[in-house]
């Protein structure tokens, strides 16, 4: 089953390719309850606990896997700010509390933990408590659960061997004034295997002679070549919710990985869409990490950037083993009314609310050479692959 689309609380009848499932849930994804349900604020004594449970989006690790073995994100932010202090995780069984989890807070205020989503298909409700420290008593949150979040509105595992008709090819032309003029999207580039979709930079072989490529230093010819750039335009959009990918990153510079959105009016002047860029990998080595996120959008007809590099990018890696390109990672973006907020599985890297799209989005994922970047890179060094084990969107629309 290739991908799947889960219509909530509704019923209908769709005539729809094989390889692409649409189910019926009841459970909307926009119930009062259960969109309260996930968060929950304290305030005792001086002191603050805000905790908030979000879907499976932690799931590291070497090989592909189900998505519903990932664990739920679960994160408590306490105030003041103790860096250290202890942090309990408890579950909510039956009518006692188990203790699942511990965690020390960070800089940032917060503890992060994984979860559980769900015992036997039915929601679970977690409670953590900050222990006692420098002076401070302990104090014990009020409860969250997982309700809001049992059903992804959209998924795509990649099994099989073809690529669901939800995405289609992007950018399949030569772009003499574009930044890719050597490359161009491809199906030749595009892979579903192992349980995973392959996105790969490879030579076009179909193009003779060599293609001159220029960054702002350099000028050089390279063979022309191919990327995988897929997306869902017109197969599936969302507007508000989390959309979560798990990708293991290509390794050399010379090109970069991305996971993003697009208006599905398209990015441009006057619209109150913007382009979203979840993550984007520039390769192993690179002197700033090589992770980004960013946000673009249109002053008047001016396109700004705003956005930056993740800091001390290793600091979201499980261990000194842990790499990029060695392991897969799931990369999300929670996207409310109100604010954009990034996170590797589970951990947050940046949120902004100055510049919030309220357009439709669809997804997109590619592994893209452009020019500036393909200089970087020798021919004899290709193919490069990035690797996508799976693709959810929890959508929270606003009513």
């Amino acid at each position: 089953m290739s991908a799947r689309r889960v219509l909530a609380g509704s019923v209908a009848t769709l005539l729809l390719p094989a390889s692409l499932l649409f189910t019926t849930e009841t459970g909307s994804a926009t119930d009062s309850a259960a969109r309260a349900a996930s968060t929950s604020v304290t305030e005792k004594a001086g002191q603050r606990i805000s905790l908030e449970v979000l879907p499976q989006i932690v799931q590291q690790g070497r090989g592909t896997a189900s998505a519903n073995s990932a664990k739920a994100a679960v994160t408590a932010t306490i105030k003041p700010v103790k860096v250290g202090r202890k942090v309990v995780l408890e579950q909510l069984n039956g009518s006692s509390w188990k203790k699942v989890g511990t965690a020390k807070q960070e800089k940032s205020g917060r503890a992060n933990f994984s979860a559980r989503i769900s015992k036997n298909g039915l929601p679970l409700t977690y409670r953590v408590t900050a222990m006692k420290q420098q002076g401070l008593k302990a104090i014990k949150s009020k409860t969250a659960d997982t309700s809001r979040w049992l059903t992804p509105t959209f998924t795509d595992e990649f099994s099989g061997s073809t690529l669901s008709p939800t995405w289609n090819m992007r950018g399949q032309d030569y772009e003499p004034t574009s930044k890719r003029y050597c490359s161009k999207g491809s199906p030749k580039a595009v892979k579903v295997t192992g349980g995973a979709l392959r996105l790969s930079v490879i030579k076009d072989r179909s193009r003779k002679g060599k293609c001159k490529a220029r960054s702002r230093t350099e000028t050089r010819k390279i063979s022309y070549r191919l990327n995988g750039h897929v997306g869902t335009n017109g197969g599936f959009s969302f507007k508000y919710g989390v959309a979560a990918a798990r990708i293991k990153m290509h390794k050399l510079q010379g090109q970069h990985a991305s996971f993003w959105s697009q208006p599905t009016n398209e990015n441009g002047p006057h619209s109150d869409g913007h382009e979203i860029d979840v993550i984007e990998y520039f390769g192993d080595k690179h002197p700033q990490g090589g992770l980004t996120s960013f946000i673009h959008w249109y002053k008047g007809k001016r396109l700004i950037k705003t956005g930056s590099w993740i800091k001390d990018s290793t600091s979201f890696l499980k261990n000194k083993r842990d790499g990029w390109s060695k392991n897969y990672h799931v990369f999300s973006v929670q996207w409310t009314p109100n604010v954009i907020i990034f996170r590797i599985d589970g951990k947050e890297t940046w949120r902004t609310s100055a510049r919030v799209s309220k357009e439709q989005q669809y997804l997109i994922l590619s592994l893209l050479a452009s020019d500036y970047e393909a200089l970087e890179m020798s021919d004899k060094k290709l193919p490069q692959h990035m690797y996508v084990d799976w693709v959810r969107v929890w959508e929270t629309p606003v009513s």
